[in-house]
């Protein structure tokens, strides 16, 4: 069953050209998208944001005030660089983009859960799933930024902040690869069912979203689908500064 997508006019802020964000997440070739998905994990959509807009969000993150918390993730032993998660209420974009995307997103998580036969709570809305987080103990915003200069890079994890999950999310290159910043791909590796890991890397070009797997997807086996335990990083940023917009669709205890 795909949700429902409601568009009003302060949603769908921000136009270029006539065509705001959520129209551009509308506008996306999903079908191309969800294959992509189902067979590796991950899935690359077009250019959503200009290069004006990725600079406006990425220049938020010197503006502390708009932020719940900040890792260094050397200091967690996560990798190096540094992170922070944003408060709410969210920027405008942060908020748009998070609320286009999940009905997108909706059809593919319900698909797998009945796959690997397990409970599809997820409402129609994101504001229900999000209550249901609330209601759970989960009540501390997942939407993040990150700040990657040269040198750093993310290890191999999972974002999983409680026993509520959605099993995707995205992240946005906000830089521009091979001039902005060198390295810096976007790693997914992924532990199949009685054979080695497979490994992916996605360079993510500026203002493109890559949908991917936030804890595992199912795989065909000989017992029809298993579920295959899926974690994400990003390599080293050999030169220059990296940004990234990243979105969870649930929220933390």
């Amino acid at each position: 069953m795909t949700a429902p997508t409601h568009t009003t006019p302060a949603d769908n802020a921000g136009p270029v050209n006539g065509v705001g964000l959520v129209d551009r997440v509308e506008l996306i070739d999903w079908a191309s998208v969800t294959n992509e998905v189902n067979a590796s994990g991950s899935g690359l959509t077009p250019p959503l944001l200009t290069t004006e807009e990725c600079a406006a969000i990425a220049d938020l993150y010197d503006r502390p005030g708009l932020f719940r918390s900040t890792v260094d993730m050397a200091r967690h032993r996560f990798g190096s660089g540094q992170y922070r998660y944003f408060a709410a209420p969210f920027p405008e974009p942060v908020s748009v983009l998070r609320r286009a995307f999940y009905p997108r997103l909706l059809p593919i998580a319900r698909d797998w859960a009945a796959k690997l036969g397990r409970p599809a709570p997820w409402p129609d809305s994101l504001d229900e799933w999000l209550a249901m987080c609330h209601a759970a103990g989960q009540t501390k915003p997942t939407p993040i930024l990150l700040r990657y200069e040269a040198g750093d890079w993310n290890a191999l994890h999972r974002d999983l902040y409680g026993d509520l999950v959605f099993p995707l999310q995205v992240v946005i290159n906000l830089n521009r690869p091979e001039a902005d910043h060198t390295g810096g791909e976007f790693l997914l590796v992924e532990q199949r069912p009685r054979a080695q890991s497979r490994g992916t890397s996605t360079t993510v070009g500026q203002g493109r979203a890559l949908v991917f797997t936030t804890r595992d997807r199912p795989v065909r086996s000989t017992r029809g689908w298993s579920a295959a335990p899926v974690r994400h990083g990003v390599s080293t940023i050999r030169t220059g500064r990296r940004h990234t917009l990243g979105l969870v669709f649930h929220d933390a205890a």
